[in-house]
């Protein structure tokens, strides 16, 4: 099955993730190391920053930067061609984190920020306490925009005790729960997480990785966390429906 990092940050240059391209190409190369098949590269949306159509715009300039990159390192190398150097980095799909804002759930084209060829829509909560608005948005999200929500990086948000009650009342919709790698590093932060992925049942384990120094890619360090303390089982159906959530997917081809 293959192994998928659902949330980083690789793109060069358009957010607060890789600061350039040849940085980019060394995330992709830990990815590798790391035994990591397929990448989401999801960059940070900001509503009151941006708009959809330009920030779309960015995003495919900034991956064929990295793709023009890629292909330049290995232009005058005999020992591989660029064709075997795709074939041996992680597969990228362009998708994005979508910051929550009052209005996503009525924002128009809100679909056109899904992993490309899917209907997954990644969104990050607000840091700090949530209102009943908030929750009322994203549960007609999950119910009524068609799109498959993954809420990232959902235990950062235990920091804020009043949103504690409320983790628990989204765990309870059907969507997809998303944890950061780190978090299983830690052994402050371990249990809750652990925690968190038993309530559900389910989850996705993505690196957030946003560099090569500063929160390298990590995944391959909180997956074995992971399945030492939840079964291999249960990590192999974590691959299951990574798989199924990027079935469909498009591959950018340059």
């Amino acid at each position: 099955m293959a192994v998928i990092d659902f949330h980083t940050h690789v793109l060069p240059g358009i957010d607060d993730g890789s600061r350039h391209a040849l940085e980019s190409l060394d995330m992709l190369k830990l990815e590798a190391e790391q035994g990591i098949d397929s990448v989401v590269a999801t960059s940070h949306f900001y509503a009151k920053h941006d708009r959809i159509s330009s920030f779309l715009n960015r995003r495919q300039d900034s991956f064929e930067t990295l793709q023009r990159a890629i292909s330049q390192e290995y232009a005058n190398s005999d020992s591989k061609s660029t064709e075997q150097l795709h074939k041996d980095l992680p597969r990228i799909y362009l998708g994005a984190e979508v910051a929550f804002f009052d209005g996503i759930s009525r924002a128009d084209d809100i679909h056109k920020l899904t992993v490309e060829g899917t209907n997954l829509l990644l969104l990050e909560m607000p840091f700090g306490r949530w209102t009943s608005g908030n929750m009322e948005e994203v549960r007609y999200l999950v119910h009524h925009s068609g799109l498959q929500i993954m809420l990232v990086h959902l235990e950062r948000f235990l920091l804020v005790p009043e949103n504690k009650k409320k983790i628990y009342e989204l765990l309870e919709l059907p969507c997809i729960l998303q944890v950061n790698a780190g978090s299983m590093l830690k052994w402050k932060t371990r249990g809750q997480s652990l925690k968190l992925f038993k309530t559900k049942g389910s989850g996705i384990l993505g690196s957030d990785a946003h560099g090569t120094d500063y929160r390298a890619p990590n995944l391959a360090a909180g997956r074995e966390v992971l399945a030492k303390k939840l079964g291999q089982s249960f990590l192999d159906e974590m691959d299951r429906l990574g798989a199924e959530l990027l079935a469909d997917a498009t591959v950018p081809v340059i």
